[in-house]
């Protein structure tokens, strides 16, 4: 129900009795333990949660032999954690510790083997190693399309994965394909108000939203928002999430003032049901300075991008891809405000970051190499500008990405050529990406706006009046 507060008030209620009545290394003990380290996930408190999981796994090996399934379940859970801490290599060691066990203890098409793989796949995905996430996601689907019923729940989830891999391969077709089987399965097997239900609409939501299809996304986040208010108490976690996903349509549309309005509503949520450095509250600030910076309130930008950082350096580890999404605002932000020392400053710390938790050539690093360049241009470092954004291009023209940042870097590129005075350069640029952007934003998008003006520039420049 997400009321995290109350069920570890329960948990610990019953840890009590039973530290008091049973030996150190019983069973029950260990379970106690794991579900109290559960609760401190859930909540993003993941040192809390890492000493919980521990004290299990401690019992389980004294209690159990050295092949038992739960110590298999416990290796699992400490990989979780460090999986939400951003610790990929550790969560990838306990999670490979957990899947050997189970590969000798338990038949081929065993469900818990289907799980393992699962696990695996979603560390790939969250490093973003794609082909290998797909991998394994595929690994798990092969085992439950076996061992389960045509309609479980896990087979489900296991469509929803791989859809989720395509999507951010770009691949939206093959994600709806995947996201749409899922979806089949959970009208199928659950009541209507469900709330996978809610998520499985979200999900494909996500998908139009990253094919910029914007009154599609608006419209399935809808159909799962009114899911949640139906089956979920008005202050739980993924009401506020779902407030966030309409918010973040609303931003990618330039409705600002409804953008705000929906951000707004999920921090109070997240204020009122999460610990006050719970990573999604940073999420949430970081969301609000977003908006603030894009209706050009500069100040009040900073604030909540200085109150995201603050939460993300207290329960991230310092090479945490997220931890670099503050130090990119802030680079927005004073780039904005014409503060190109602290812009670029800002923006290197990010790509820094992003350098050392993500392969070479995955799309964030694409984008920062892409405001640095943008920087360098502003501050009159033209050889430098075009040097960040063919990096830039390098990997966006290499891999299935976002074409909206592509654009970005296009229209960059050909606002360092038309000051630099190479004009035809420019407008090849500049054609570039507003044929996108006119294929990818409503009429009405301030970044439309942007492009018609540099190009308006351009022309002037070269006495093209009409």
């Amino acid at each position: 129900m997400g009321n995290y507060s109350k069920a570890l008030e329960f948990y610990k209620k019953s840890h009590k009795i039973y530290d008091r009545a049973l030996p150190p290394t019983h069973p029950d003990l260990a379970i106690s333990y794991s579900n109290i380290g559960q609760v401190y996930k859930k909540t993003g408190d993941y040192s809390k949660a890492l000493e919980f999981s521990e004290k299990s796994h401690k019992i389980y090996e004294k209690a159990l032999p050295p092949n038992h399934p739960s110590l298999a379940t416990s290796y699992n859970n400490i990989g979780l954690v460090y999986d939400n801490m951003g610790d990929y290599s550790k969560a990838l060691d306990f999670y490979e510790k957990a899947h050997q066990i189970d590969e000798r203890a338990l038949p081929p098409n065993h469900p818990s083997l289907a799980t393992s793989y699962n696990n695996i796949g979603g560390v790939y995905f969250n490093m973003g190693n794609y082909s290998k996430a797909l991998e394994f996601y595929k690994k798990s689907l092969k085992i439950r399309e076996k061992a389960l019923p045509s309609n479980h729940p896990d087979l489900a989830t296991s469509y929803n994965n791989i859809g989720l891999v395509y999507n951010n391969m770009g691949d939206y077709s093959k994600a709806l394909e995947f996201y749409e089987k899922s979806h089949q399965i959970f009208e199928n097997a659950l009541p209507p108000n469900h709330p996978l239900l809610a998520t499985s609409y979200n999900n494909i939501g996500g998908v139009y939203k990253s094919m910029d299809d914007y009154s599609k996304a608006l419209e399935f986040y809808e159909k799962s928002h009114k899911i949640y208010e139906k089956a979920l108490p008005p202050n739980h976690p993924n009401l506020a999430i779902s407030y966030n996903n309409i918010g973040q349509v609303c931003n990618n549309m330039g409705d600002y003032s409804k953008a705000l309005e929906y951000f707004k509503k999920t921090n109070q949520i997240f204020e009122n049901a999460l610990p006050p450095n719970h990573p999604s509250l940073a999420t949430s600030y970081n969301n609000i300075g977003q908006v603030y910076n894009n209706m050009g309130d500069y100040s009040t930008a900073l604030e909540y991008s200085k109150k995201s950082l603050e939460i993300k350096k207290q329960v991230l580890s310092e090479n945490h891809p997220d931890l670099a999404l503050p130090y990119n605002w802030f680079g927005k932000i004073y780039r904005s405000m014409k503060d190109y020392s602290k812009a670029l400053d800002d923006f290197e710390k990010c790509l820094a970051i992003w350098q050392k938790a993500l392969p070479e050539n995955h799309p964030d690093i694409a984008f920062a190499f892409s405001n640095i360049g943008d920087v360098h241009r502003l501050m009159g470092n033209y050889e430098r500008a075009l040097a960040f954004h063919q990096k830039a291009l390098n990997i966006q023209e290499n891999v299935q990405y976002n074409t909206l940042e592509c654009a970005t870097t296009y229209i960059n590129l050909g606002e360092t050529y038309r000051e630099m005075k190479d004009y035809s350069t420019a407008l090849t640029y500049f054609e570039k990406g507003l044929e996108i952007r006119e294929k990818k934003l409503p009429t009405n998008h301030p970044d439309l706006a942007v492009v018609y003006h540099n190009m308006a520039k351009l022309y002037l420049s070269t006495r093209q009046y009409n």
